[in-house]
This record gives C-alpha cells, structure tokens and sequence, in this order.
C-alpha cells in the first residue's frame, strides 16, 4: 500500500522581473525615462512528491531557489507556473483550514513580541490559531517539556540569547500543532549544544505528530541526523531526489582508499593520491572510475593488512555538486 501524499509538487516555476541600471547620475536619470529590466528565474521546472510523515533534507547552495520554493509552499509567493498541493490545499489560496494546518520555520526570522514574555505570544497565537484553551494549555506544556524551557518562556524575549530564543520561537510556530513543518535554517547561528537540541525536538515532534517535514540548511549534521532521502536544487532546477547515502554515489568525482600495509612509509607512486601516510597506515584518493585499479594495483604490490574503500564525507560532494556549476537531469534513485 503506498504512503499517502502530503507534497505533491509539479513542474513548479518562479521567475521575478528585476530593474537593471548603470552606476551613476547619467544612469540615475535615463532610468526614471526608460527603464530596462530582466527576467530571473529563481525556480525552474521543481517536480517533487513527500509523503505524511517524512522528513526530507532540502538542499542547494545559497541563491539556489529553496526559500523560494518554501514560500510557494506555505502561499507567501505565488508561482509563475506549474502546480502545487500540500494536504490536499493550493497554497496559493491561503486557505484559513490550510494555514492552520502547516508552518513556516526562518531561523533568520522571528514572530515573538521583542518587549514581551514568550509566553504572552503564544496567547496570542492561540487567538489567532483559535485553538481551544484546553488543547493549547497541554500542546504548550509538551513543546516547553520538550525544548526544556520552562524558565524562558517568562522572561522577556530581548533578554533571551540567541539559541534560547530561537527555542521559544520554535514553540510558538508550533502550538497550533501543524501537520506539515517547512523548516529553513531552524539551527542558523546556534552552537553545536543548540543545534543539537534543535535537531532532537525536531525528529521527536514528528515522531509524535506524525508531521511531514521538509528541512534546508547549510549544517550538514541537520540533515545527517534528521533526514534519509534528500533533495537538491541547483540554480532553481531540481539535480537529485533520493536517499542521503546514494548521494555520494551518484556525484562524487572521488573514492577514498583507507589501507594499513605491513610495511613502513611504503611506495604509494601509481596508487593514488596520498592524503596521509603514517607508518604503515595510508589514506589515498583515487578518481571514482580507476578505483578498482587503483585497489588492485595496491594489493598486488603491497602485503595489506586491512582495506577500506569509502565515499568522501557528504559535506565535500555537495560542495563539489554546487562548484562544478553542472546541472543536468534530475537523478532519482530508488526509495
């Protein structure tokens, strides 16, 4: 039986028309007479489908179309063509029963009032949520229990740090308990204790709830910890849809050779490049296509103990997917 569709994203596109102009008053002056424009496309052709209950890692380089296409998602942009549904809502629509039921995580954003205590927000939000009182009394206890911010939630938000508010914002953007999250760059800012914390709340709320979610960010350890499948966007089209750990496999260049031979400082020339070499524990690149070769090559010549053959870290490939400025058709590998 297959999972019930929560996404369902086709052929989505968003093209902005932007004012181009010269420096200077000369320019200044032509302008107000004639102005020239240009068309970007920030979202080309997005094709995607999520179901209930799945979290999925959305990545792309900065400028790439992710908070564009969330936008579209939670109906702040409409798009120029294509179609969208989420929950069986247009977004577009903003449909009061559809804003009730989904939320839009910025982490470099925020909803709470600066001067006042978080917990007067959420009053607020639940007035405007209409959550009845009974329901928003036990949500809010579960969300504070589960961020541990008990103390906070009194204080007001100016004198919270950064990750303590970003915790409170995380509460009040859920009280009204959405079944889709669109999270981008929930963790921005926050140290490695707080993005860590962030992460747990995340995978525990969707756990309990059963919400979708579709998360961006640029800390990789995010999407390690959260998401199996990923998807990544680059210059606005869609370059890849599938689980996190065939990522390397369908893009990176390279293979790691790890190999512990019972010789001292032995001769690795013809084997690869040699990332370290420490008595006789070695570690080597070799281009994807030549590994066989290169490892043959290594186990003919050399008496080796212990081999292991691994992608590079999933960090480097999209760094490498984002700098080799190729976007082809969309690989899809089987879930």
């Amino acid at each position: 039986m297959s999972a019930e569709i929560a996404i369902d994203v086709r052929a989505l596109s968003k093209s902005f028309v932007v004012t181009e102009r010269e420096p200077g008053l000369r320019a200044a002056v032509g302008n107000l007479v004639r102005r020239r424009t240009r068309t970007v496309h920030a979202v080309e052709d997005v094709t995607l489908t999520v179901a209930r209950g799945e979290v999925v890692g959305f990545l792309g380089a900065n400028g790439a179309g992710k908070t564009t296409v969330l936008k579209m998602l939670s109906g702040l942009l409409h798009p120029t063509s294509g179609a969208a549904t989420v929950l069986g809502h247009v977004p577009a629509r903003r449909e009061r029963e559809y804003l009730r039921r989904m939320a839009l995580v910025m982490g470099n954003r925020h909803q709470l009032q600066w001067d006042l205590p978080a917990s007067d927000s959420y009053e607020l939000n639940r007035a405007i949520y209409q959550v009845p009182p009974a329901r928003f009394r036990r949500t809010r206890e579960e969300l504070v229990e589960l961020l541990e911010i008990g103390d906070l939630i009194r204080k007001p938000v100016r004198t919270l740090s950064l990750g303590e508010r970003m915790k409170a914002e995380l509460v009040g953007s859920l009280l009204h308990r959405p079944e889709v999250l669109f999270l981008d760059e929930p963790t921005l800012g926050l140290d490695v204790t707080m993005q860590k914390r962030v992460r747990s709340f995340v995978a525990e709320y969707s756990r309990r709830h059963g919400a979708t979610v579709l998360l961006t960010s640029h800390y990789m350890a995010d999407v390690q910890a959260l998401c199996r499948r990923v998807v990544v966007i680059h210059r606005g089209g869609l370059l890849f849809d599938g689980d996190l750990s065939a990522l390397g496999e369908e893009f990176a260049a390279h293979r790691e050779i790890e190999a512990t031979l019972d010789e001292v400082d032995p001769d690795l020339r013809g084997c690869g490049q040699v990332l370290s070499s420490e008595g006789g524990r070695v570690r080597l690149r070799v281009p994807r296509a030549t590994a066989p070769a290169a490892i043959a090559k290594l186990l003919s010549e050399h008496n080796v103990l212990d081999l292991t053959v691994e992608a590079p870290p999933v960090e480097d490939v999209i760094g490498q997917v984002f700098s080799s400025g190729t976007a082809g058709a969309v690989a899809e590998v089987p879930r």
